[in-house]
């Protein structure tokens, strides 16, 4: 079981760049989990962001130590929610959860889905130049659950494993997905991974149909 540390937040302006959600804050008590998350928690670009198969962002907490050794100069602030995660755990990482994970959650079921994709706006919230590519090659990049049963959940709940449903880690899927040359065998695999989400199905798809990878320069760099 693991124990989660729990956060919401509101669009908010951000100087010189679009609106963004990714700032958010401790809560704590009984919070209510739609199909499309916490109520009072907030996505600015919905087609990026948010969504049943986004529902949630998951961050290892672990993993600010890290950052803070990379980064010794803006170590302060390296700590959870700084990357606009939901949920925030120790002992839980790319690893060791896995597509199409299974979850309980108070009285709530949720599904792992896929890695969270770095997207640019992490590179001025953290006032890092290319920080969103630097998780993306380093594999420590979070993932997100889709919703299976809706409910309400107690921030002092924890995290219970029930159903392992592919043999497919986040971590490899990572790697598949951003670090790997082109595989049309690793691609299928995914493809086949119990609980994937639409997107990443469809970008799957299209890396088979066209032969290519598609671009990332786009989400990494705005």
């Amino acid at each position: 079981m693991h124990y989660p540390e729990v956060y919401i937040g509101k669009i908010t302006p951000y100087a010189g760049h679009s609106p963004s959600a990714i700032e958010k804050r401790a809560v704590n008590g009984e919070l209510m989990l739609t199909s499309l998350g916490f109520e009072g928690d907030e996505q600015a670009e919905t087609r990026h962001h948010g969504g049943p198969d986004r529902a949630l962002c998951h961050y290892p907490r672990e993993h600010y130590e890290y950052w803070r050794h990379q980064f010794p100069e803006q170590a302060d602030q390296f700590i959870a929610p700084l990357f606009g995660e939901n949920i925030s755990t120790t002992g839980l990482t790319e690893h060791d959860a896995y597509i199409g994970d299974i979850y309980r959650w108070g009285k709530t079921l949720i599904q792992i889905t896929q890695p969270r994709s770095p997207c640019y706006k992490l590179n001025f919230h953290c006032d890092i130049d290319d920080f969103a590519r630097t998780m993306q090659n380093n594999g420590r990049c979070g993932w997100l659950y889709r919703v299976i049963v809706a409910g309400n959940i107690h921030t002092k709940q924890p995290l219970e494993l029930v159903s392992r449903n592919s043999d497919v880690s986040v971590a490899e899927a990572i790697s598949i997905a951003f670090n790997a040359p082109f595989d049309e065998e690793q691609y299928r695999r995914l493809l086949a991974a119990a609980g994937l989400s639409a997107s990443w199905s469809k970008n799957m798809q299209m890396r088979l149909l066209t032969k290519s990878i598609e671009d990332f320069e786009r989400r990494l760099v705005g």
